[in-house]
């Protein structure tokens, strides 16, 4: 069924292809493409959990959207040169939609040293990337509108100065708080800053969580061993079991969300393959320990490197693989499975409504 573009809906937006699917159409096409791709295990794959009604809408509380100068500040996405607005994106939250309609109109124009290049909201933290190194004067940031955007529920206000931005939105120097706390707490009570990365429907990832925990079992007499580890979401899960944990994650400001959130949990700074040696040693420490594994990789998938050390080294019992990417997905699959892993359950999630992307929860038990 093709449905109308709902109100507020650019016709010429890049973002959302499943748009005018219907709901039930856009999870049949997003099954159908996960059964191609994963099918040798095609009979594990189960339908597609997702949310319904108006839960499909207004669930964009997280946006990175380019900016220009045309006649005034129009923030949207990118297709090829063009600056597409969406100031009216029926995917984006209230709060997103809102707080562009009050702040665009009132920031400064390039001229008056003033360039804007990035729009990046993380629910309540706001950041304005700007194109250059010189912090601007911002007269225009009156208690009158730090009242409205708190009102909006706006908690931090960000500059961020990025001369070289572009394809890289965010770097580590530049930052400037110039209102409110330099954190939020999310759905859940989570602890982040303006550049953690957060799911969009934290109900969907909290029941992703649940089926992981489910089939995990994690216990005081397991270690669970957390790759790609995020803010400490699924890291408190393990560690309020009491298993002894150790995560490993590359983003600075997601280790420092996540030690904020689980202040017990360790976890190791950089990417997998280069912390192998650590993991190693980790391992060895207790051998014969009951071990498990959670990963939530990149689109990349998990290095072939950190896949052969954990099939031949680690040797986890049980093994959750949350995966954006069902390509990466089956490579890693084919390779577990030939280690001596049997895929129990593929339970895929619809973390995107009305677009393509589909998420993946593989869930697999060793054999023997």
């Amino acid at each position: 069924m093709t449905l109308a573009l709902r109100s507020g809906c650019e016709a010429h937006c890049p973002g959302c292809r499943h748009r005018t699917l219907s709901g039930d159409d856009s999870l049949r096409q997003k099954y159908q493409f996960l059964a191609s791709q994963l099918e040798p295990w095609q009979a594990q794959l189960q339908p597609v959990a997702s949310v319904t009604g108006e839960q499909r809408w207004g669930y964009r509380d997280r946006v990175q959207l380019s900016c220009a100068w045309q006649q005034g500040w129009r923030a949207g996405l990118r297709r090829r040169d063009e600056l597409i607005p969406i100031p009216h994106c029926p995917v984006q939250s209230p709060r997103v939609r809102r707080a562009l309609a009050l702040l665009l109109p009132l920031l400064p124009p390039p001229e008056q040293d003033f360039q804007l290049a990035y729009w990046v909201q993380s629910g309540a933290q706001l950041v304005l990337v700007l194109k250059q190194a010189a912090l601007p004067e911002c007269p225009w940031l009156s208690a009158h509108l730090w009242a409205q955007l708190q009102h909006l529920g706006i908690e931090g206000l960000w500059l961020h100065l990025h001369p070289s931005a572009g394809r890289k939105v965010l770097a580590k120097p530049g930052w400037h708080l110039l209102r409110g706390a330099a954190y939020s707490r999310d759905a859940s009570g989570l602890i982040h800053g303006p550049a953690a990365f957060q799911q969009l429907l934290p109900q969907l990832f909290n029941q992703a969580l649940d089926c992981a925990e489910t089939f995990l079992q994690p216990s005081a007499s397991t270690r669970v061993l957390d790759l790609y580890s995020g803010s400490g979401s699924s890291l408190r899960r393990w560690h309020q079991h009491g298993a002894a944990v150790l995560g490993v994650e590359i983003s600075a400001a997601a280790i420092d969300c996540a030690a904020r959130n689980v202040p017990e949990a360790p976890i190791l700074r950089g990417s997998c393959e280069n912390r192998l040696p650590q993991l190693e040693q980790w391992r060895r420490e207790n051998s014969n320990a009951h071990y498990l594994l959670y990963t939530n990789p990149p689109r990349t998938g998990m290095e072939s490197a950190v896949t052969d050390w954990v099939a031949q080294q680690l040797r986890p019992t049980r093994i959750a693989y949350l995966s954006c990417s069902a390509g990466t997905l089956a490579r890693d699959l084919a390779q577990l499975t030939a280690s001596g892993y049997r895929v129990e359950t593929l339970q895929p999630f619809d973390f995107f409504p009305q677009t393509h992307h589909v998420e993946t929860l593989a869930l697999l038990q060793r054999e023997g």
